[in-house]
């Protein structure tokens, strides 16, 4: 914009009393903040008087086309700096708590553990931090379980993380049909087998899964076939593998548990033997919910080999079993009742099988001989839950490929 010839006050009145309806705006911010600047500059701005520098006002909201809020805006800038510019844009910014290192550690531990849920990931960290004494988790320690989830969702995160048989009936009047009545008590155990897929016609092997309505422990073992050539010195290791005395044996109806040589085993263990009531599908829900969280999620639906039952086995013994009882957290029920007496069941506590036992009244009194509370909570604090997960992922990898190449 040229309007050199507009040198005095004059020529400017002239000019707004001929201009009439014509309107005028600057074509961007930039040259609208120069041309202000050099008017009021070549008009000697802060000499003149009131009436005076209403005029010049009334002259800038012509040419410029802005209105008179901005116009003084400008005009306070130039009375104050000396010149006429943009203020600098200060965003808010809120303080940040969370590294970069911290959602690569987030992903580790994710990878490590093999993608629990929110909760039992935070309560690893947790751990990590106040039990092992591991400062590289100090602010992850206090991490929301819906802040985890927003990480997860990170771009940062995902670059550092990326065959069934039905049961049988039976009409065996073994096992009384009733839900198990633990009272508080551990040794109660609900069990169920899952079968790792067939091939061509082939039986692939079958794992046996165990787990306490108390405490959550629970214990995977495998075997090449259900007979009972194989099952039976296998509920003998798998029962051993408790610390505390077993009290309790719950199974849905099929044959491979509703027998007259499981029975027998169990009546000399002086274990109580109970069976699923018709209808009542939650009889044997936990350690069917167990069976997709810890044994599908970590050996899969694929076919493996029945001769690979003693290296699977193995695996449950040495490294799957100590990490699911002493290293994961699982969600402790509680059930709470609603002012119109509606009873229901919330999950506020995320805690390891271990732990969920060292907290039971008389805890120490429930081992098995030969156990003691201490030698348990030692082995519990060797290694941390981070590490024990590393170990475990480490030597499935190493069974996986065996099983694959031997299948090749």
């Amino acid at each position: 914009m040229d309007d050199t010839e507009v040198k005095s006050l004059c020529q400017m009145e002239a000019f707004l009393g001929g201009s009439g309806a014509v309107e005028f705006a600057g074509r961007s911010r930039d040259e609208v903040y120069a041309w202000t600047g050099k008017t009021l500059e070549r008009h000697c701005y802060g000499t003149l008087n009131r009436s005076e520098k209403g005029l010049v006002r009334r002259y800038l909201a012509r040419m410029t086309g802005l209105g008179r809020a901005q116009v003084t805006r400008l005009v306070t800038s130039y009375t104050e700096s000396g010149r006429v510019e943009a203020a600098v844009y200060q965003r808010t910014k809120f303080p940040t708590r969370y590294t970069s290192r911290d959602v690569e550690l987030l992903a580790y531990v994710d990878k490590s553990h093999g993608n629990l849920s929110g909760p039992a990931t935070k309560r690893i960290l947790e751990r990590e931090y106040l039990e092992y004494g591991q400062g590289a988790y100090e602010r992850l320690a206090g991490i929301s379980v819906a802040q985890l989830y927003r990480f997860r969702g990170s771009e940062a995160y995902r670059r550092n993380n990326t065959t069934y048989q039905p049961t049988r009936p039976t009409v065996i009047p073994i096992g009384e049909r009733r839900k198990p009545r633990p009272q508080g008590r551990p040794g109660f155990l609900r069990i169920d087998t899952v079968h790792q897929g067939d091939l061509d016609g082939v039986k692939g092997i079958y794992h046996v899964n165990a787990v306490d309505e108390v405490t959550q422990w629970e214990i995977v073992a495998a075997a090449p076939r259900i007979s009972e050539h194989w099952l039976i010195p296998l509920l003998e290791r798998l029962l051993e593998q408790f610390p505390f005395v077993v009290r309790g044996f719950h199974s849905d109806n099929g044959s491979e548990y509703i027998n007259h040589t499981v029975a027998k085993l169990l009546e000399k263990l002086l274990i109580e033997q109970t069976k699923s009531r018709a209808h009542r599908t939650g009889d044997n829900g936990l350690v069917e919910c167990k069976n997709g969280a810890v044994v599908r999620k970590h050996m899969g639906f694929r076919h493996i080999a029945a001769l690979h039952a003693e290296a699977v086995d193995a695996f449950h013994r040495l490294h799957l079993n100590p990490y699911i009882n002493f290293h994961r957290p699982c969600a402790v029920p509680e059930t709470v009742e609603d002012p119109n007496g509606r009873r229901r069941t919330v999950y506020r506590e995320w805690a390891t099988p271990f732990e969920i036992f060292s907290r039971l009244p008389d805890c120490g009194s429930c081992l098995r001989p030969g156990v003691t509370l201490a030698e348990l909570e030692r082995f519990a604090r060797t290694q941390s839950d981070t590490e024990v997960a590393i170990e475990m992922q480490k030597a499935k990898r190493q069974l996986m490929a065996t099983v694959s190449k031997s299948a090749a």
